[in-house]
């Protein structure tokens, strides 16, 4: 994990990230990949950032598991066309977490956040150029895909934070 991600995190709850990313980055490491891992490392230091922090109640491997859950709903982990993939039954028995708990952690989760499928926000950055929600800005009163519109346009919606990164030149070219 990166040094800077950790100095964002509260002093009295770096012990907690510690163990919440032990956690997931071993079943991310052992069942699915670094892309995932990194997500879930964020979105725990994000929870360790919030005020008062949901993490200090509450079992860790269930917060680890909604985590993971959580980031895997977003980028459907769940589905078995998918690779990687993962049931549900599959990533709550490596948490030993019960699928209705994991369930419900995610979707507190995903409220707090507003987390939804597809989230550009919360998207493996592999699958960034196929996902549509990304690239969709408005131009003069209308929705249009960035991918699709003059340069000077896309320039401008980077710069402005509304795509992750120029079309063609794939993420961390520009």
């Amino acid at each position: 994990m990166a040094s800077s991600q950790t100095r964002s995190i509260p002093v009295k709850l770096r012990p907690t990230f510690e163990k919440l990313v032990a956690m997931t980055d071993a079943v991310c490491r052992e069942h699915l990949n670094e892309e995932y891992a990194e997500l879930c490392r964020e979105l725990t230091a994000a929870l360790c950032r919030k005020r008062p922090s949901p993490v200090e109640r509450g079992k860790l491997d269930t917060w680890a598991c909604g985590v993971v859950y959580t980031i895997g709903s977003c980028n459907f982990l769940f589905d078995k066309s998918q690779t990687p993939h993962l049931t549900t039954d599959e990533l709550c028995g490596l948490f030993g977490v019960a699928k209705s708990t994991a369930s419900a952690k995610a979707t507190q989760i995903r409220k707090m956040f507003g987390i939804w499928q597809l989230d550009p926000r919360w998207s493996l950055p592999s699958r960034l150029e196929d996902n549509p929600l990304a690239w969709m800005i408005q131009v003069n009163g209308y929705i249009v895909d960035a991918r699709y519109v003059p340069r000077e346009i896309q320039e401008e919606a980077l710069r402005l934070g509304l795509i992750p990164y120029l079309p063609g030149e794939g993420p961390g070219a520009h």
